[in-house]
């Protein structure tokens, strides 16, 4: 691969993404430093990363937090810039403009940057009903740290700013079976996670005005872990109030989705809850 991106590692996990590791890899084919974190792939993930010119490290899964933590603490990355991309999504020539400009700045200050994601579903863009909520992206990594046992948030010990291009996400490009079995698994950990912050945490005003988007983020996750009709709140916010019915079907179907995956959830609480007490659904 030949560099045109001073500056800038890219770090892509894989799991048995045969499907979609190459059109990933393909659009971050300028950097010269690519490194696919596989968690023990049993297809041709490995295989074509490799014939692509990646370079492959293997470590299986555990959890988002310790996976994430572990790549930037053991990773041995060429450049002090990071891009993370997961293998359904791909870079555009606009965001990978924008990340070089900030990479070969000698005066930038800021260590880390949050970048939306443009969501398609049924063959268009859904802009509505799946918002692109920022996430840290764009960062150097002795600066960074993952917390959550899934959908991680980010601790950034420094300046954050805001990429104003994002990357393309195809999340259901490996069918729909798939995304319900991942978000099954999901579910499992945000039930662990949410019946942990019922006990240990607070929900403080203060959060939900902080000026960096992580930290208000993690504090509605507080609050919506305490409201009743949780999956019927997310179907209004994302179907009324964020308008996804302006997305035609596939923002209905998306967001009936969501109230399947919240409800999941909803009853894996209630599963610990009643193990807790020594009883079963």
């Amino acid at each position: 691969m030949a560099d045109s991106s001073p500056g800038i590692s890219i770090l892509i996990l894989t799991l048995n993404e045969e499907a979609n590791i190459e059109g990933v890899l393909d659009s971050v084919a300028a950097f010269d430093d690519v490194v696919v974190l596989d968690s023990g792939s049993t297809d041709r993930t490995v295989e074509l990363a490799q014939a692509r010119g990646a370079r492959v490290v293997q470590r299986l899964f555990d959890n988002w937090a310790a996976h994430h933590n572990w790549a930037l603490a053991t990773i041995d990355f060429q450049q002090p810039w990071i891009f993370y991309l997961d293998a359904d999504e791909r870079m555009t020539p606009a965001l990978e403009e924008e990340i070089r400009t900030i990479a070969a700045d000698p005066h930038e200050e800021r260590v880390g940057f949050y970048c939306g994601a443009a969501n398609y579903f049924l063959g268009r863009l859904i802009s509505r009903a799946y918002p692109p909520v920022p996430i840290l992206r764009f960062y150097r990594p002795p600066f960074v740290t993952y917390q959550r046992l899934v959908n991680p948030t980010t601790h950034v010990a420094g300046r954050v700013g805001q990429l104003r291009n994002r990357f393309l996400h195809f999340t259901f490009s490996k069918g729909l079976t798939e995304w319900l079995a991942k978000h099954n698994r999901y579910s499992q950990a945000e039930a662990i996670e949410a019946v942990a912050s019922r006990e240990r945490d607070t929900v403080g005003v203060r959060d939900f005005v902080a000026p960096n988007p992580a930290t208000r983020r993690a504090a509605l996750k507080r609050l919506a872990w305490r409201l009743p009709f949780r999956p019927q709140l997310k179907f209004v916010w994302l179907y009324v109030v964020c308008r996804g019915f302006l997305d035609g079907w596939p923002g209905y179907v998306y967001c009936r989705l969501q109230v399947t995956y919240e409800y999941f959830i909803d009853l894996k609480i209630k599963e610990i809850q009643l193990a807790r007490q020594g009883r079963r659904m």
